[in-house]
């Protein structure tokens, strides 16, 4: 099964958008009262068999079964009935913001943390309309339940022999967004090593360089507009919090946000597109960031989006049938990638010279070298983790 994501912008008018914000306020109360309800009952079961504390936790019957997610989507018809600000949501959109809380919960009992938490007003900011009974994108606009057509700008036309299965709309700052999932029963192979390849090395003082001595310097969106940002936050800050002003700034550093995001993003796919041209196999590095980003560079880091970015150039070589490989990263700029030889250097130290071999390069791009010859030996048959949908 072949799965994309397609994401449009679209422009609701001003009712529409009223609607659309009612809804996902509607869908927060109805998960907060969901995790609510589970809270309690986790609560009830952390007392001592013989005792149970009245400060801390709720007494609930032992005989009360745990709120799963069957439960309480069978309990909405009923707070419907006491609750009748709940039918102005379509009934399957209200079922997917419980859905979207039982996910969490999975995800948590299956790592151990990051339990669910509640959302505060204005977190709640998508709505995912799961099911169609005919494809709700006809011409200029995508029709939806109890909010009829909406214009969206088709940039690129859904292709041929994909069926649309499910609509999620996004509210980034001002600006909303239509993501289409569609689907189509095809099997494409994984890409095997073919090819020329190419090996990727990034860091903070070059953002990429490759084994063929290519070079990109850090853009460093956020450091750019970082003095931009603050001063809008500090605008914000004076705001009486809920007022009209208020919300106008808010908007505007959400906006600021959106923007570095966009860009960010768009660098990262030229980039991966570049790497593609440039060969037919591409090799990174198999790191965590996310450890790297709570160091103390950790503001540089997030910067960067390294993680981000490698999922994007493994999405990109998938889709244009490059093969990606990942490497062990120990060692990769304290080798000599000419003859092997370890050569040791401090971070300070950014040109590598062999005193084996006499061999003399950048230290980023002798790095990317070693990854190459790295990903070289990658056995033939082994299986490539692939991203269909970005």
């Amino acid at each position: 099964m072949l799965t994309f994501n397609y994401r449009y912008r679209i422009y609701p008018d001003i009712a529409q958008q009223t609607v659309l914000i009612e809804w996902m306020e509607i869908c927060r109360g109805a998960f907060n009262f969901a995790l609510r309800e589970i809270k309690d009952w986790c609560d009830s079961r952390k007392c001592l068999v013989d005792r149970c504390s009245i400060e801390k936790e709720y007494i609930l019957g032992s005989e009360l079964k745990f709120p799963g997610e069957v439960n309480q989507l069978n309990s909405l018809p009923r707070a419907k009935k006491e609750f009748p600000c709940l039918s102005e949501v379509p009934s399957q959109v209200l079922q997917q913001a419980i859905k979207q809380l039982h996910r969490g919960w999975e995800y948590f009992q299956a790592r151990g943390f990051g339990f669910p938490r509640f959302k505060k007003y204005g977190q709640f900011k998508s709505l995912l309309f799961p099911q169609f009974k005919e494809s709700p994108v006809t011409g200029y606009h995508l029709k939806l339940p109890k909010i009829g057509a909406i214009p969206i700008n088709l940039h690129r036309p859904i292709p041929n022999g994909f069926t649309l299965k499910q609509v999620r709309i996004i509210r980034k700052a001002d600006r909303w967004y239509a993501s289409i999932n569609i689907q189509c029963s095809l099997s494409v192979p994984e890409p095997m090593p073919h090819g020329y390849p190419i090996g990727v090395d990034i860091g903070l003082e070059k953002f990429l360089a490759t084994s063929d001595g290519t070079q990109i310097k850090s853009p460093k969106f956020f450091k750019g507009l970082q003095s931009k940002l603050k001063l809008l936050q500090r605008r914000l800050s004076r705001k009486q919090k809920r007022s009209h002003n208020y919300e106008k700034q808010r908007i505007k550093v959400a906006r600021l946000h959106h923007t570095i995001d966009n860009t960010r993003k768009d660098f990262h796919f030229k980039q991966a597109h570049a790497l593609c041209d440039a060969g037919d196999m591409v090799f990174m590095e198999d790191l965590d960031y996310s450890v790297s980003a709570k160091g103390m560079f950790g503001k540089h880091m997030l910067d960067g989006a390294f993680g981000q970015f490698r999922t994007i150039v493994k999405y990109v070589c998938w889709k244009r049938g490059k093969f990606f490989g990942e490497v062990d990263a120990r060692g990769t700029s304290q080798e000599c990638p000419n003859c092997g030889g370890v050569v040791k250097k401090d971070l300070s130290v950014r040109v590598h010279n062999c005193s084996h071999c006499g061999y003399t390069t950048d230290r980023d791009v002798a790095a990317s070298q070693n990854i190459r010859n790295r990903g070289i030996k990658i056995p033939q048959g082994k299986n490539q983790e692939s991203l269909i949908a970005i």
